[in-house]
């Protein structure tokens, strides 16, 4: 009799003994993989969906095994949207227990080099869970602008190019919140100080950087054609700027400006409106916002690109001196065959 209870407690011990190091093969199912990857969690909360991330990209050891912990864990009905960060020394256990708390890894938001609303609204739903349509739809709410100080034509201003941290499932209203904060944040007493000594707003400001930026293909000359058209503004002179006819039109490539793109009716027309246009035709950088803030002074009133189509401009005080140097460009674009 003493001996069967002792087969029996021994049998009990190697059960639990094997029940342990199952659990324990379960909870430390691991990721074969070399580095940090990332799984995303988005509305729709598809548990299939994340089954195969977790198995192609994150390549877990057993996806067997990560469903048992799921289902163990009640994670099904407590999906959570978010990016996750699956790393090579993680478990599954502590990867379900990241994705049920919804414990995420920040998003390095980043956008620069844009110009239009609709390039805007991509290179964000790029990057994080919102829709392009659904960005764009808020950016073309007129109330929504004015709540946020802008209107349509200068919300784009609102947005200062740089890295934001956010998480991936971000509200539109809240992602909206950050960029008015970050925007208020950058233009400090000093920047506006500076923006008052030359007669404009912040968003007048964001508006000529634009142009300049349109304008110049180098960063240097940022300084000087910003003091060429401070210099037209203080008079009263049209800009003239091609970067603006390019807008009104719609079309970006023109490599030469005709009479009949400057006829055009458009209040972004500053061959035909005088001063600024209702709103930037880009998003400027920090670089050219700030060139326009500490312009290079000067008495130049013309420019136009170099015949030896190296990017940069010639200068002009007279307008018969610019009429020489717009003589030699248009007799370098007719040599090469440019319309």
């Amino acid at each position: 009799m003493k001996k069967k209870i002792l087969y029996i407690i021994l049998a009990l011990i190697v059960i639990a003994i094997g029940a342990a190091a199952y659990g324990y093969s379960i909870i430390n199912t691991g990721f074969n993989i070399d580095k940090t990857v990332y799984i995303y969690v988005d509305e729709n909360r598809n548990f299939e969906a994340l089954q195969k991330e977790v198995r192609d990209s994150a390549k877990v050891a057993n996806i067997s095994n990560f469903d048992k912990l799921a289902s163990l864990l009640e994670y099904r009905p407590n999906m959570k949207t978010g990016r996750y960060a699956v790393t090579p020394d993680m478990t599954a256990y502590e990867l379900i227990k990241n994705l049920r708390s919804g414990h995420q890894a920040p998003v390095n938001l980043k956008f620069n080099n844009i110009r239009t609303k609709e390039d805007l609204a991509q290179r964000i739903s790029e990057q994080l869970m919102m829709s392009k349509d659904a960005l764009l739809n808020v950016l073309n709410d007129s109330v929504k602008c004015k709540e946020l100080g802008f209107n349509r034509e200068t919300v784009v201003a609102m947005f200062i190019p740089n890295t934001y941290e956010f998480y991936w499932d971000v509200t539109i209203e809240s992602f909206l919140q950050r960029m008015h904060k970050e925007h208020s944040r950058f233009w400090t007493e000093e920047r506006q100080a500076k923006a008052k000594e030359i007669s404009l707003t912040p968003v007048e400001v964001s508006t000529l950087a634009s142009i300049v930026e349109e304008e110049c293909m180098f960063t240097d000359e940022y300084p000087k054609v910003a003091g060429l058209y401070l210099n037209r503004l203080r008079i009263g002179q049209e800009l003239q700027a091609d970067p603006t006819v390019k807008f009104a039109v719609g079309d970006f490539s023109l490599r030469r400006i005709l009479n009949k793109h400057t006829e055009i009716d458009s209040p972004y027309n500053t061959y035909r409106r005088r001063g600024l246009p209702p709103g930037p035709i880009r998003i400027p950088s920090i670089k050219g916002i700030d060139a326009v803030l500490n312009y290079a002074k000067h008495n130049y009133f013309y420019m136009c690109a170099k015949d030896d189509f190296s990017g940069y401009h010639n200068f002009a005080v007279t307008f018969p001196e610019h009429l020489r140097n717009r003589a030699l460009y248009i007799k370098a674009l007719n040599a090469r065959g440019i319309k």
